[in-house]
């Protein structure tokens, strides 16, 4: 089979379509015939060596995909049938032909909806409804600061919240991608480039400041988190774009509102975990990708590439033009 690939660490120009073993389904698995992946962050960090696969996952690159039932490994139950439209949560593999996935990892591809849409939504959407109801327990009411608003995670986090009847606030670089969120359900946005959005924030929230905050940056934003978290807060940290090596009085700031950091990663839980995750969100959220649903959730595709052009992928996510999701179609 083909998969994306590439030999040593480094940029995209390293990155390459070549020929690999096609693998065997195992025990409680199913293999997958890949026809839309989807780019992540982590990828990018996979290929420049900062970020490697957990032990025993593939060393292809892909956190999720969409496709049909190819062949059922020994031990499963009968739960998928050869020619289901499935899409997958992964720890990598997905850039490929074919991957195997343990068969409570699955999900069935909404109806009405294109391989291309559904493989934009294993990833970020399970992502943002672990940090929300996993890790953050958002309840209903509450006021949810998500950065990075316009990626893939951010636009699934704005719907989640929404779908909780809780209230989104993102922030964003642009004015493009802040009238995404808008358009997506968000009920604010700041362009962190151009304004202080921990005061922004106050002012939406009348002084009280965000119950949750979803950051992926990290130490560049941890004196304006704090100025907006409201006390008894939760601040989740599950991406450190803007760094991990704070100065200053974090933990002083931190006791006097009682708040609490949370850290997540999604890719190096265990196989129990993501298994009750992908449960979780097929009862509670996946209905609501139906045509008819009310609210209904919707993946927001921001352009599609060939696998032969990844490279270009890549950049694309590097140069963060992308509002939504970048999907790689498999050939």
């Amino acid at each position: 089979m083909f998969a994306a690939y590439f030999d040593r660490p480094g940029g995209p120009e390293n990155l390459y379509m070549k020929e690999v073993v096609k693998p065997d389904p195992g025990e409680g698995e199913v293999l997958v015939r890949v026809f839309a992946s989807a780019l992540n962050r982590a990828d990018l960090l996979q290929r420049t060596g900062k970020y490697p696969p957990p032990k025993g996952a593939s060393g292809i690159l892909g956190l999720e995909a969409a496709g049909s039932v190819a062949e059922l490994g020994p031990g499963c139950s009968g739960r998928w049938k050869v020619g289901d439209a499935v899409m997958a949560l992964l720890p990598g593999g997905g850039q490929a032909q074919f991957v195997t996935v343990p068969e409570g990892l699955l999900m069935p591809v909404p109806k009405d909806m294109t391989y291309t849409q559904a493989a934009a939504i294993p990833e970020a959407w399970l992502a943002a409804f672990q940090l929300l109801h996993f890790v953050g327990k958002v309840q209903e009411g509450e006021r949810v600061l998500i950065h990075a608003g316009a990626s893939g995670v951010g636009m699934a986090a704005i719907q989640l919240v929404r779908l909780a009847k809780a209230i989104p606030i993102v922030t964003a670089g642009t004015q493009e991608k802040l009238e995404a969120t808008a358009k997506a359900g968000a009920a604010a946005g700041f362009n962190h480039k151009k304004e202080d959005f921990s005061k922004k924030v106050l002012e939406f929230t009348q002084g009280s400041g965000a119950d949750i905050i979803l950051d992926c940056v990290g130490a560049s934003y941890w004196e304006k988190n704090l100025n907006c978290l409201s006390t008894d807060g939760r601040w989740i940290i599950y991406g450190l774009l803007g760094g991990g090596e704070v100065h200053g009085d974090l933990l002083a700031r931190l006791l006097s509102k009682r708040a609490t950091i949370h850290t997540s990663l999604l890719r190096s839980r265990d196989k129990e975990y993501k298994e009750r995750l992908v449960r979780a969100f097929t009862e509670e959220a996946l209905p609501h990708f139906s045509r008819g649903a009310s609210p209904r959730l919707q993946p927001l595709v921001d352009s599609v590439y060939a696998l032969q052009d990844i490279a270009k992928a890549h950049r694309a996510m590097e140069e963060n033009r992308n509002i939504g999701k970048i999907i790689i179609e498999i050939p």
